[in-house]
């Protein structure tokens, strides 16, 4: 089987992908940690989408992974996106996961600009913990919450800022039509962050994507609906 290679999101890490374990029992499974974040959050920040994507096509690299699938959750989902668009020749298939085409979202939870100005005001792990409350359907409430706060509280301001600033400028549009990896686009339909018209602009122009609606669930279904994400990847990536 082909590896897969896991990108986590804005304030995520390797840490949060623990409950997709199973989605490695008959392949490698590699999930970065992106510069800033996680378990390279002591790495100097990154500030476009560009560039984290040259970064990760480096360590796929340095992790001798010449063709591989991929999946992308809400900003690791543009990242990807851009991987795609640097190096199609080495994705064989994509999943994107929570995330959209475009950087500044209508419909966001609150506008970037805002984020920015209370990242400056409260802190990073203020910022971090609030910020990752939006991600579960039950906020504060849920589960998976407290270890998915931990993992955010990782990042620092100068990181929180970067990846901020790399969201608000990226599009990716224009480079849909030309993806041509077999793509499947999972969305839960309570995303707080990323709205329907998102996700539905992915499925519908990127040519024969499919889709994959989590019903009850915000945007961390990985952590909300851990066997039903695990199963929809998992057939995906089997068939064909």
């Amino acid at each position: 089987m082909r590896p897969l290679v896991l990108v986590h999101g804005f304030m995520g890490g390797s840490a949060q992908w623990e409950l997709q374990s199973p989605l490695g029992w008959d392949r490698a499974v590699h999930a970065v940690d992106l510069p800033g974040f996680g378990e390279n959050a002591q790495m100097a920040p990154v500030s476009t989408i560009a560039g984290f994507a040259a970064w990760v096509l480096e360590e796929t690299a340095r992790l001798g992974l010449e063709r591989f699938d991929l999946l992308g959750h809400s900003m690791g989902g543009m990242i990807v996106q851009e991987m795609v668009r640097q190096a199609p020749e080495r994705v064989v298939k994509l999943v994107l996961y929570g995330t959209g085409a475009i950087g500044v979202l209508p419909g966001r939870f609150e506008p970037i600009e805002t984020s920015m100005e209370r990242a400056r005001k409260d802190g990073a792990a203020a910022t971090a913990r609030r910020i990752a409350a939006t991600w579960f359907l039950q906020k504060e409430a849920a589960a998976e919450y407290p270890a998915c706060a931990d993992i955010a509280e990782k990042s620092a301001l100068a990181a929180i800022l970067s990846g901020l600033r790399a969201m608000q400028v990226w599009s990716g549009v224009e480079h849909l039509p030309s993806i041509s990896a077999e793509t499947l686009v999972l969305w839960g339909d309570g995303d707080r962050t990323y709205p329907w018209s998102q996700t539905e602009r992915l499925w519908r122009t990127i040519p024969g994507a499919q889709l994959a609606v989590v019903p009850g669930c915000a945007h961390a279904v990985h952590m909300e609906r851990p066997a039903v994400f695990n199963l929809l990847v998992e057939e995906f990536l089997a068939r064909g």
